[in-house]
């Protein structure tokens, strides 16, 4: 396209069209030289030829040059910068969060994880209680091992409920769980707690939602909880600071076949 600036200003023309059946749709942009600064405007022209489409509406826009518009661009994210440090500057508060990753998504546990390396990061003691899945080594053990006496890592699972075959042993097993994570929560040393897998627990009934409500209404006022799973309970979220619900989508192992896998799932 012609620069001439004697012969106006370089424009892009965004053309309106409506077929036969009166539905609107855009055509897409096409380019028009130049035309006179002055005459600038929307311009309408019809066709009656059916059913060909009608020619409804043709706006003629100028095309900003790139300094013109990075002025622009850095002036509105002034005004947004303003209006977020306003936001910060009033959020004053600190607590200790409650922290719910629920849903049939893969992610869960592997989100809260995310928490516990970061906090690691800052030097923050942390503890990680695993209900369920005891039965295996995770690949985050033996991560989490690495920072020696600033984590606190138990799996007290017996593993999943169609592999231990046996309600009563998993009710124990997931009460002494409990309790020990309870004990790290009120203990006060540790800056975040992750209950991993307690949701399906609580879900499956071998613990009682309102037991760990209690329990984390007696937590310190700065320790962070985190807890994980499925199905987490109406009464858990109703009393959690954030959560969040993983979707699932699409999963390898449902539609494809494919195993778990090192590094990904465990």
């Amino acid at each position: 396209m012609n620069r001439h600036s004697d012969l106006g200003i370089p424009i892009t023309a965004a053309a309106q069209y409506r077929n036969h059946t009166g539905l609107s749709r855009f055509s897409g942009l096409a380019n028009i030289a130049f035309i006179p600064k002055e005459a600038l405007c929307c311009v309408t022209k019809s066709y009656d030829t059916k059913p060909a489409p009608k020619l409804l509406r043709i706006t003629l826009m100028p095309e900003l040059e790139p300094q013109v518009e990075n002025d622009r661009h850095r002036q509105k994210m002034q005004r947004r910068k303003e209006v977020q440090d306003e936001r910060l500057a009033a959020k004053t508060l600190e607590k200790g969060l409650v922290i719910v990753y629920t849903g049939t998504g893969k992610g869960k546990t592997t989100a809260a994880l995310g928490m516990i390396f970061r906090s690691l990061g800052h030097g923050k003691r942390v503890a990680v209680i695993q209900f369920i899945k005891g039965a295996w080594q995770p690949g985050e053990k033996a991560a989490l091992d690495r920072f020696g006496e600033q984590v606190f890592f138990a799996a007290l699972g017996g593993g999943f409920t169609w592999e231990t075959q046996d309600r009563q042993k998993d009710i124990e097993m997931v009460e002494q769980a409990w309790s020990q994570g309870l004990e790290l929560i009120q203990s006060s040393d540790y800056h975040l707690v992750l209950l991993d897998e307690v949701n399906v627990a609580m879900s499956l009934g071998y613990l009682n939602p309102h037991v760990v409500i209690d329990g984390l209404k007696s937590k310190p006022d700065q320790v962070h909880v985190a807890l994980t799973g499925r199905g987490a309970p109406a009464e858990l979220i109703e009393v959690a600071d954030l959560v969040t619900e993983m979707k699932l989508v699409k999963h390898p192992f449902r539609e494809q076949g494919i195993k778990a896998q090192i590094g990904i799932e465990f």
